[in-house]
Formats: C-alpha cells, structure tokens, sequence
C-alpha cells in the first residue's frame, strides 16, 4: 500500500510548518475527498475488475465513459460485418450480379458485395435504421437466424449502456460535490475551553437531511503504521447528527487532557498526523445517502483563531449567506486578552452551533 503526495499551499497563519515555498506533504485523503491509496495487488486482479464491471463502469470519468460506450458500439457493429460478410461469401453471393441472380440461387442479403456493404448492413440492422437497397431474403434461414441474434445481442447491449448512463447520472455522488468544507481548521476559545472547529457549507439551495459527521484521526506510532482514533465533533446542544442543512454548519471537538487532539496542543509533533472528515447526509428529494470527504493536516489547522461570521441580516431583516467569506478565519481575541467571556444563560438560543459573539444571528433571555 502506497501513500501519494498532495500539493498544499506553503504560508500558513501561526501554523507548525511555515515556509515561503510550496511543500509537498504525504495525505491519505485529498481535500475534495479523492482517497490517494493505491493497492499492490497484481494476482487476480483482472478478474476482480470483470465480476464488478457494473461498478468499474459507474466509477470511470466521463471521458473514458464515453470512449468505452463508442467502442463498445463499434466492436459490436465490426463483429457482425464480419459475419454477415462470411455468410455472403459461403452462400456464393460475392461473386453474383445481384441485379439479375442465377434462378436457382438465393441471395441471403441483397447487395453485400465486399465489406463495406456488410459493415453499412450490420449498422442498419443495429440501430433499425430501415433497409434501403440492402435487405436479407426471408427464403434464407441463416440469414433470418444472425439477424435475430445481432438483434437479441444489441438490445442487450443497448439497455446495459442506458442503465450506466442513468445510474452513473443519478448517483448521489454528484450531490455530495456540492457540499464544501473550509481549507482549514481552527481552535478557538469558546467560554474558556478551547475547540477544534471546522465549517461546512451546502452550495446548493435544496436541504439536505440528517446530516451526521464523523472524524477518523490517523496518526504514525511505528514505522509505516498507521493508528486510527475517532475524533468526535458535534454542534452546540445537537450532537453530531444535525436534522436540516441549508446554511453553512460549524462542527467542533471540545479539547480535553483525554482527547487525542491534546497532544497536538502540546506542540508534540508526530511522525504522521491527518485528520479525515466524513460527512454523511440524505437527499430530501430522493432519500439517498450521499456522503463528502476532507483532510486536515497539522499545517492546516490554525492556533487561536476562528472563523469569519457567513451568515448576515441585512437592513431588510432578510438572512443572507456570504460565500465569499466562507473559510477565511481572523485570530481569536479570547484567547490574547485576559477578558473573561460571559457564559451563556440557560434561555439563550444561537443558530449554526456558535455563540452570540461568533454569528450575528442570536437571541438570549428569552421569556414567556
């Protein structure tokens, strides 16, 4: 097993790695999701790939998608001019002047003379374009026979292809790439604890429905061995699972002696460190499970810091999402200044899981 190397972008605010240059750092997953390991598997691995064609096909790039739906088409057209050919050839009607044809021969396929004229015929018969000047004899039963299997074979063919298509077009893949991450994570002090917070955003405006993330530390203990640890991260009194995604989401894990973000706090640098972001969620429209990926690395996790507020009230009284601000962060006044946060009353209510001094949307004190 085989880690690739992922480009990142070199300066980072108050970061453990600070350089002028681009570095390359080795990740397991790329920021937009893609896993980056690849298997030394050698032995059966063609047939692997044929017993789960549909699969290899669903998760092929579109370009080659459309190169194998072309040659698939191609090859199949090839192979039956090749045998409508042979079957002219062995019926003798190669040779014959199909205008006026001996009177006790039968001509299998009106003028198929060479095999240009037997692909042009297989192409008729496979998309049912209509005969014209070509057509097979119905007095020949080879004829009729080839022509019901490159039929049978076609609508086969025919049906495999649209159902990739279909399926490769409504998979919920496609939604998922419509969810975003922020580049970074901070940590921040909220009400003299400090957090681990990242942001998701939902780029589209159909919600997505419940909404649940889950984080898997990776960090190197032994050589070219990997230990996983499970980070929990949830939303102010929501927990992980969130019912309703239509505005951006803050996740946090709350920073304690016990969880494995500590040692990084503690400046303790280890030989491999990536923290890998799962978000599940399902499509309101069609009930489907989509899910998207991102990776944080030491480098692109900021001490002291938080996020910028996206979401706005403008003098409307309208709520507004500002995308342009979505990931950029500004550092954390609580966390350079010896003012006490006041903690939050039991009545107060926040939005997007931040409090009161983090998003502008927020209502606290409040009575019958």
């Amino acid at each position: 097993m085989q880690v690739k190397t992922d480009e990142m972008d070199g300066t980072n605010r108050k970061a453990y790695a600070s350089t002028l240059l681009p570095v390359r750092q080795n990740r397991l997953v790329t920021k937009d999701g893609h896993s980056l390991l690849r298997m030394d598997v050698t032995q059966g691995k063609g047939m692997a790939y044929l017993r789960d064609i549909w699969g290899v096909l669903l998760d092929m790039r579109w370009r080659w998608m459309m190169v194998a739906f072309s040659a698939s088409f191609l090859l199949h057209w090839l192979v039956f001019a090749v045998f409508w050919y042979l079957l002219a050839e062995m019926n003798g009607d190669l040779d014959l002047d199909h205008d006026a044809p001996p009177e006790n021969h039968t001509i299998c396929v009106k003028y198929i003379t060479s095999f240009t004229a037997a692909f042009s015929f297989s192409l008729e018969t496979q998309l049912t374009i209509g005969y014209g000047t070509m057509f097979p004899s119905g007095d020949c039963p080879s004829a009729i026979a080839l022509l019901a299997v490159q039929m049978l074979l076609g609508l086969m063919l025919e049906a495999f292809i649209t159902g990739v298509f279909v399926a490769k077009i409504s998979r919920p893949k496609n939604r998922a790439s419509s969810i975003r991450f922020t580049n970074l994570a901070v940590v921040s002090h909220v009400e003299g604890k400090q957090r681990l917070m990242f942001q998701v955003a939902n780029t589209r405006p159909s919600p997505l429905m419940n909404v649940n993330v889950v984080a898997v530390l990776y960090q190197e203990r032994e050589k070219s061995q990997l230990h996983q640890t499970t980070v929990e991260f949830q939303m102010d009194n929501i927990g992980a699972e969130c019912p309703f995604f239509t505005f951006p989401l803050t996740y946090f894990h709350s920073i304690t002696p016990s969880s494995p973000m500590a040692p990084f706090l503690q400046r303790e640098r280890p030989p491999y460190f990536e923290l890998v972001v799962f978000l599940s969620a399902t499509q309101e429209g069609s009930g489907e499970t989509c899910q998207q990926r991102t990776s944080y690395l030491l480098s692109e996790i900021l001490i002291d810091h938080r996020f910028v507020p996206v979401l706005t009230r403008s003098a409307e009284g309208e709520y507004r999402i500002t995308m342009d601000s979505f990931g950029k962060t500004t550092p954390d006044i609580a966390a350079t200044t010896d003012t006490k946060i006041p903690k939050r009353t039991d009545m107060e209510t926040c939005v997007n899981g931040q409090p009161a001094d983090t998003f502008l949307i927020c209502e606290t004190n409040l009575g019958d």
